[in-house]
This record gives C-alpha cells, structure tokens and sequence, in this order.
C-alpha cells in the first residue's frame, strides 16, 4: 500500500523554488529482503533502493538517474492503466490510478501541500523533516468505500491501518521513506530512512547529493 505525492515544475520562476519536490512511503513486508538505496548500474548512474527477492534481485521501487530520469511504483489491485500523460502540477498516487480520490491521500495531500507551500522560506533540512512528518502520519483515514470497493475481503480485515499515510501492521508495513528535493539548478538531495534489521525502533537515515547532467 505505498503512496507518493509530488510537485512538478520543470521551469520555476523562483531561484528558491524546486522543479520537483516527492515524498514517497515504501509499505512491504519487513522480512522481505533488500539493499539501501545506493548508486549502480556499470556507471554508477541509478539512485535507488535494491529488492533482494529471490527470483527478483535488482528491482527497485524507487529510482532516480543522475540525467533526472525517476521511476517510482506501488501495487495495483486492479489491472487498468491510464495513459494520460500529465504536467506541472502537485499530484498524489497510492495503490490506484494517479489521483484517486481515497481519504488516506487526499488527506496526505493537504499535509504534503501545506510543507510545499512552505518550502521557499524553510531551509532544506526543515523541509526534509516536514516532509518525513507527513509520510509518518498514521491517522486512519475512515471510512474509505473507495479502497473498501478496490480491495474487497483483502483488505478488510486490516482496512483501519491501511486507512493511513503511514501503514502498521504486524509484519507489514511503511519500511522506507524518500524525500526527493531537485532546486532550479538541478541539484538533487535524495534522502531516504529506512527500518533496519525489521525493528520498528531502529531506523537509518541516508543522504545523497550530486548535480544532474546535461
């Protein structure tokens, strides 16, 4: 049940502004194995997390290149696509198309708008804890008949803790947040802070920063 909220503005009138501002959670069984986030591929051009899966070692679920390529994924519970293409803007996706109107990301994409708002007078450290407050909201969002109707008898017996931003579940829940800052210059901050050896107490936070190339 991972979510991701995002601004997009590929010309900001403000040097102080941001092309891109993303939050995003990853939800996935704590045993599951992976790598945190790091550089690869033959020139070290990939930024991103590493699924360790056996039969699915080197996916990821969030990426970025340092051509500022970026690729990011949840789950799907239905199989339908939609190929519309979208610009600037400020947009939220959970397990659903982009924007469905659950509780849980229309109420995580007011949280998420209010740190945007603020992000020209706050200093980025600021703005990175803003915006890990927001993927750490865990206020279920009930009811919710849009993922009661998506997820049917899967759902429903954990349909309060999915109800959240931030997922808890026993075994299962938000284990990584990304914060992706890219300023009018193209420089990137990534950080990440990802739940370490399954403990929700133990966590490490990570942070990278390089330049995009023309």
């Amino acid at each position: 049940m991972c979510i991701i909220f995002f601004k997009f503005d590929p010309r900001p009138v403000s040097k102080n502004a941001y092309r891109l501002i993303l939050a995003a959670n990853r939800d996935e069984f704590y045993s599951r194995p992976s790598k945190l986030a790091d550089f690869w591929g033959n020139n070290n051009e990939i930024l991103s997390g590493l699924d360790m899966e056996e039969g699915k070692e080197g996916g990821t679920w969030l990426g970025i290149s340092t051509r500022g390529k970026l690729a990011a994924l949840t789950n799907y519970l239905q199989p339908q696509l939609d190929w519309q293409a979208r610009g600037r803007g400020t947009y939220g996706l959970s397990n659903a198309l982009l924007e469905t109107p659950w509780r849980k990301l229309c109420f995580g994409k007011q949280l998420f708008l209010e740190a945007v708002e603020r992000s020209q007078a706050l200093p980025k450290d600021m703005l990175i804890a803003n915006l890990l407050d927001v993927l750490n909201n865990e206020e279920a969002q009930l009811p919710d008949p849009a993922i009661e109707d998506q997820g049917g008898e899967y759902v429903q017996p954990v349909l309060s803790k999915y109800a959240a931003v931030c997922v808890r579940c026993p075994g299962y829940g938000t284990r990584t947040n990304t914060i992706i800052l890219v300023d009018a210059d193209g420089h990137v901050t990534f950080t990440e802070r990802s739940m370490m050896d399954k403990d929700l107490s133990h966590w490490e936070t990570r942070t990278y920063e390089f330049t995009l190339q023309n």
